[in-house]
């Protein structure tokens, strides 16, 4: 029987606590007790990364912005699908979570946060967003296990109604906004109607094999 190794802490800005843990060949990042994000559990990850830039393939030079590196799957997934000319920007407040990318998790990490096409910054998404105008193709959350503030409350501000209109004054013409959540949440979707961006819902699983939880991605396109 292999037993679970703690690899590191960390503590979110403001926020809660995430711990690395190994098992075998596998890693996990829990927040407390509750598992955040897997290498067992990582298809819906990288699905919002290849549908997002699915939705892009009109444009020679998308610009990305991805919040949250987590353990990069979805950037690594859209650095397989798009161009040269593309570039990706990820913003990753927790410094233990890219220490622990370049460390422990060198072999799954596969050099990405080194590929020329990718900045990563060491801020909250939100102010990237805020700073923002018509600078993105593509906005990416994926920092919570849906449209509210788990990992930080301070979160909650990216989901609010104020939190979509500056992400639509940050996002081009025809950009998308895509957030990845856990589970449905009506409501949410209706905000983003009221905001004006069209809409879809894509349910997406958890593993790569169509099978695991069912996880739900939004695509709001700005007109």
């Amino acid at each position: 029987m292999i037993d679970d190794v703690v690899l590191g802490q960390a503590f979110v800005p403001d926020g809660v606590e995430l711990r690395l843990v190994q098992h075998g060949a596998d890693f996990t990042i829990l927040l407390e007790d509750n598992e955040l994000m897997s290498t067992q559990a990582n298809a819906s990850e990288e699905a919002l990364a290849v549908m997002t830039c699915e939705k892009l393939s009109n444009r020679d030079t998308p610009q990305l912005l991805i919040g949250g590196y987590g353990m990069g799957f979805t950037l690594r997934a859209a650095l397989a699908v798009l161009g040269d000319e593309a570039s990706i920007m990820v913003a990753e407040i927790v410094p233990e979570i890219l220490a622990w990318a370049r460390g422990p998790m060198k072999t799954i990490t596969d050099g990405c946060l080194d590929d020329p096409r990718v900045r990563v910054i060491g801020e909250d998404v939100a102010l990237l967003i805020d700073s923002a105008w018509e600078a993105y193709d593509a906005i990416l959350l994926d920092v919570d296990n849906g449209p509210e503030g788990l990992t930080r409350q301070l979160n909650d501000g990216l989901y609010s109604v104020q939190g979509l209109q500056r992400a639509m004054l940050a996002l081009r013409p025809g950009g998308i906004l895509a957030i990845w959540s856990a589970f449905p949440e009506p409501l949410f979707t209706q905000r983003l109607h009221d905001v004006g961006y069209d809409v879809t819902e894509t349910v997406v699983r958890a593993r790569a094999n169509n099978k695991g939880f069912r996880h739900l991605i939004w695509f709001a396109r700005k007109p």
